[in-house]
Order: structure tokens, then C-alpha cells, then sequence
């Protein structure tokens, strides 16, 4: 038995079992420690998860409470900021069209003086464009266009777009289609048009051609402005084809600083009367074919073309107090190259020969003359639409 107690190895064992005990007995302990630790953690990881999805929740909220609010508010500035061109421009586009019927009424009365009346009738050709303008930003803010009494064939009212443009002299149309667009959609139609033929001409070289080509198709009609620009890229066009396919309330803050009002009006007038304009092809000429397609539904059978009436211009001053009636505007040319115009006389259309020049007066170059036939039909036919607004209207 002394033996047992005095060997070295039991007491090895011995220690060794003791230190066993001890470390496991630690183990033990540190091990309930991490298992009430990681409870802890848990319940709190719970506790975390939970106010990170109520705090979610409340951010969603907010955003969307804020997003509302912005909208509402933006919704608000936009209507005020309609509201207020609206009235502004309609005050605007009266003081236009009152100051277009003065310069008529001047027409009327120097009409025998050609240098005055050339002079006359570029300023009626101003007076056009600022119109177009004004007319435009009143339908964008909700205004209604004028509607006219009668139909007019389609050539006339191309020539009532070229008239609203300043590059006016650049435009040439050919007509392929003996039809008329009806009353209601006259005055929309051209507006369309000259937008498109203004954006031609200010995308394309100062001396190139815009042709407008009238053809008839299964549907309707097409109006084809060909330019020589540098054309669109895709992203432009992408821009282009929402805004000319949107049709409802455009939102005028987002059109550009200085805005670009052309293809956020066409869209809007298109939607509304029911044709349809696109600008996504390419122009034999490198540069942007646009094409207004206008429906069955809004043309109706050509107007008869008067027959042109015979002036004795050799007793001008005899013939002038007794005016012979006709139903086209420009019938002619006089000897000195200016169009013999029409003109009303208590309501009834006249025709109004060009004088001889007196002697000392100045002579109306070409380039007068050609102007004063180009826009003389159109500013005449745009403004040959009444005021009454509104859907009922349309």
C-alpha cells in the first residue's frame, strides 16, 4: 500500500484528473454564460428587427406622404402657372388678332400703293407668327382654338401654315390630293404644320428647300415635310414620339429653358381633333421626314376652284369703285409682279388691282412680290376663325 502512494505515475494521474474536473467544471460554466449571452443577443437581434421593420414602415410612409404632397404641390404650381399664362397670353393673342384685323383694314385702304402695302403685309406676316405663338401656348395651358365656319381645301391650308412661318420663302408644296379638310379641323391641322415646318426650317441650312407634299392615301391624307437638316438623333426622337403620343396635359415646366413648345402642342392637338403625326422617318435629303395623317373622318369633298376673273387694267380707276366678286384670294399677277388680291367690302370678297406705280415711286423687286404671295392666303385664312373656345365648341 505504501507502495501505491509513493509512485509517481498515481500521482501524475492524480493531478492530471484534478486539473480534468476543473476544466471541465469552467467549460461548463462558460458555456451557460455564452448560452445566456446569446438568449440575450437573440431577444435583443429580435428586438432590433422588429423597430428596423416599424422604422421601414414609417419611412415608407413619410416618403410616400412626402412624395404625395410634392406631387400635389406640384400639381398645384403647375395648374396656377397655366392659369396665369393662360390669362396673360389670352390677353396677348387678343391684342394679336386685333392688331392683324387693323393692319387688314390698312391693306384694304392703301392697297393701291404697292410699296406700302409690301410693307404692310410684312408686318401682317410678323403679326402671323406672334399669333401662331400665343395660340399655342394658350392650348398647352388649357385654352381652345378658334373654330372656323366653313371647310378649305388642303392646299390652302399649307399655304396658311407657310404663311405663319418666318423662313416662309423656303417652303415649296406640291399638292397631289383634290380633297378639303373640314371646319373643325382646319385651324388645328395648320397649326400642326407650321409648327413642323418652323422646326424645319430653323434645324435645316438658311438656303435649302422645305417641301410639303399633299398624297392621298387609303386613309385619309398625308402631309410629308421634308427638310435638309442634320436630322435627330435616337434619344430626340424617342423624346419626340412620347410627346406627339401623350395627348393629355403636358407639363410646361418640363419643355426646356428656352421651352420647345412645337411637339408637345402637335401631340396635344392631334390627340384631340384625331389625327395622327409622326417624325421618326428620314427625308430623301438626309434630314427629318415629318407626316401628319389626317383621317377621312376630317376632309370632305375639294371646294370648287373659281374661275379667274379678267381685269380691263387699262381703266383702273373706273374699276376700282365697282369691285367684281371672287372667291379666291390671289387671282393673278399685275404687270409690275404683285398678286392681285381680294378684299371684303361690307362683307362681300372683292378684287383689288394693283395701280400702276406713279411716277418717282420705287419699284417692288421680285423678291417683294414673291413674298407677298406666298403668306397673303394664309394670314388670311388663319385669322379667318372665330373666338367661341371651349370642348362643346370643338
Amino acid at each position: 500500500m505504501t507502495s501505491l502512494f509513493e509512485d509517481p505515475l498515481l500521482w501524475v494521474l492524480l493531478v492530471v484528473l484534478i486539473a480534468a474536473v476543473f476544466a471541465v467544471t469552467r467549460a461548463r460554466r462558460t458555456n451557460v454564460q455564452l448560452r445566456a449571452s446569446n438568449n440575450t443577443l437573440q431577444g435583443e437581434l429580435v428586438t432590433t428587427r422588429g423597430q428596423l421593420t416599424d422604422l421601414q414602415a414609417r419611412h415608407s410612409s413619410e416618403s410616400s406622404r412626402h412624395a404625395s404632397d410634392l406631387e400635389e404641390v406640384r400639381k398645384d404650381a403647375e395648374s396656377a402657372t397655366k392659369a396665369t399664362l393662360k390669362s396673360a397670353v389670352g390677353t396677348l393673342a387678343t391684342l394679336a388678332e386685333e392688331q392683324l384685323a387693323l393692319l387688314d383694314e390698312l391693306q384694304q385702304k392703301y392697297g393701291d400703293h404697292r410699296a406700302f402695302l409690301a410693307d404692310l403685309m410684312l408686318v401682317d406676316h410678323t403679326g402671323s407668327q406672334f399669333s401662331r405663338r400665343t395660340k399655342g401656348i394658350s392650348v398647352l395651358c388649357g385654352g381652345w382654338l378658334g373654330r372656323r365656319d366653313r371647310d378649305a381645301s388642303v392646299y390652302d391650308v399649307a399655304r396658311s401654315a407657310q404663311g405663319r412661318i418666318r423662313s416662309f420663302e423656303r417652303v415649296r408644296i406640291h399638292s397631289q390630293a383634290n380633297v378639303a379638310v373640314s371646319s373643325r379641323a382646319v385651324e388645328p391641322v395648320a397649326m400642326v404644320l407650321a409648327e413642323l415646318l418652323d422646326n424645319a426650317t430653323k434645324y435645316s441650312a438658311p438656303g435649302s428647300p422645305v417641301e410639303i407634299n399633299v398624297q392621298a392615301v387609303p386613309t385619309g391624307i398625308c402631309l410629308i415635310v421634308d427638310d435638309a437638316g442634320l436630322g435627330m438623333d435616337q434619344e430626340t426622337k424617342a423624346r419626340a414620339a412620347s410627346l406627339l403620343s401623350a395627348g393629355g396635359a403636358v407639363d410646361i415646366t418640363s419643355l426646356g429653358d428656352p421651352p420647345k413648345f412645337g411637339f408637345a402642342l402637335s401631340g396635344k392637338l392631334a390627340a384631340h381633333y384625331g389625327f395622327h403625326v409622326s417624325v421618326d422617318a428620314v427625308s430623301p435629303y438626309g434630314g427629318v421626314r415629318a407626316v401628319i395623317r389626317v383621317p377621312e373622318s376630317l376632309l370632305t369633298a375639294e371646294l370648287p376652284t373659281p374661275e379667274p376673273v379678267a381685269l380691263d387694267t387699262s381703266d383702273e380707276d373706273e374699276d376700282e369703285d365697282k369691285p367684281t366678286p371672287i372667291a379666291s384670294l390671289v387671282i393673278g399677277q399685275t404687270a409690275g409682279g404683285l398678286p392681285k388680291r381680294r378684299r371684303r367690302r361690307g362683307g362681300a370678297v372683292t378684287v383689288v388691282p394693283s395701280s400702276t406705280p406713279e411716277h418717282g415711286s420705287d419699284e417692288v423687286n421680285a423678291e417683294t412680290a414673291s413674298r407677298l404671295k406666298a403668306f397673303a392666303r394664309g394670314t388670311a385664312l388663319g385669322r379667318d376663325s372665330d373666338n367661341t373656345e371651349g370642348p362643346q365648341n370643338q
